[in-house]
């Protein structure tokens, strides 16, 4: 498909990023509608997730991968619109979720339609906004790389993000013992609410003694870390023999001092990953996965994403000033198409 339908209009609104800078940085612009290429859907979207890498690229740390959009937002849910050549999944009308590498916060969006699945049963389509880039990120970094089973141990970082109550439920739903670390009683409480089997409030305990007395000086099996800076050396002691600890962020910076000894007594692997710049076939395997095995989690009731707050699409500035402040589980905008 080279064109749009007549159908459809030729502009809309998007946010953009005027310059790195604060929330103020972001303002509506007039965008031409993007045009889906090969293998390519159009999605009129009328939900956007607001994620921390969204964060980073407004302040001019994390730039677009080649080919990308330059408008911010990693997952969209709305209608199908239009379909480029070598489709076939997807049809105009269809109401899908997807993980897109740019250009979310708008009125309309292009994506591979192997990345994107359709709306998980009886979700609205506001909360399935919500779910691809947390839960394309949980399942590939704590059940792909972290290698997570039935009957381990998994401590989450930030436990009260959208990834960390993502990660909470998940993990419960295949059988893991669950602990997290936040920063308040509030959200230590709406973790455990969450199903964790205990959330530590990392501002008045020291967690790695925390996990060693709660697993009788054993450990954990997984750790998920966002955290980065001094955190990398505390997981090593808080981890089990064949630990594996797997990084996401670095909020506490990307520079540590360790002691490599744990590392090799213990048989630990410390390893990471980025989502947004690994190619379509990748982020396709993923959708598979979630959509055979997460799916009817979600279609029973049995997960689901924790919602924060919903702006308009264009109060993103309002959006991220509420990210950047304090929040709980997910923010997304709308657009009210």
């Amino acid at each position: 498909m080279t064109e749009l339908p007549t159908t459809l209009p030729t502009t809309m609104t998007a946010i953009e990023i005027t310059q790195p800078g604060g929330p103020e940085v972001l303002v509506p612009a007039e965008r031409p509608v993007p045009v889906p290429g090969e293998g390519e859907v159009l999605i009129r979207v009328s939900a956007a997730g607001v994620n921390r890498p969204d964060v980073l690229q407004r302040l001019g740390g994390y730039a677009p991968p080649a080919g990308a959009s330059d408008i911010p937002g990693l997952e969209i849910a709305g209608t199908v619109v239009a379909a480029g050549t070598s489709t076939s999944r997807f049809q105009p009308g269809d109401t899908v979720c997807a993980l897109v590498p740019g250009g979310g916060y708008a009125e309309y969006c292009t994506v591979h339609e192997t990345n994107a699945l359709p709306l998980p049963a009886g979700l609205p389509v506001s909360e399935a906004a919500a779910v691809p880039e947390t839960f394309f990120t949980v399942w590939s970094n704590v059940f792909d790389r972290g290698a997570l089973q039935p009957g381990e141990t998994l401590l989450i970082h930030g436990g009260a993000s959208g990834i960390g109550t993502t990660a909470i439920q998940l993990a419960k739903a295949f059988g893991a013992t669950v602990f997290v670390t936040a920063g308040t009683p509030e959200k230590c409480r709406a973790c455990e609410e969450l199903g964790a089997d205990l959330a530590i409030d990392y501002k008045t305990a020291d967690f790695v003694e925390v996990v060693k007395d709660a697993t009788d000086k054993r450990g954990v099996d997984v750790i998920l870390d966002m955290v980065g800076g001094d955190y990398v050396p505390r997981n090593y002691r808080a981890a089990a023999e064949e630990g594996r600890i797997v990084q996401i962020a670095f909020l506490h910076g990307y520079k540590a001092e360790i002691d490599l000894n744990p590392l090799m007594r213990k048989r630990l692997t410390h390893t990471g990953s980025t989502l947004r710049p690994r190619p379509v076939a990748f982020k396709a395997q993923i959708a598979r996965a979630l959509e055979e095995k997460v799916w009817p989690l979600i279609a029973a009731g049995k997960v689901k994403p924790v919602m924060d707050s919903r702006f308009p699409l264009t109060q993103a500035g309002e959006a991220h000033a509420r990210i950047d402040a304090d929040h709980t589980g997910k923010i997304v905008l709308e657009t009210g198409l």
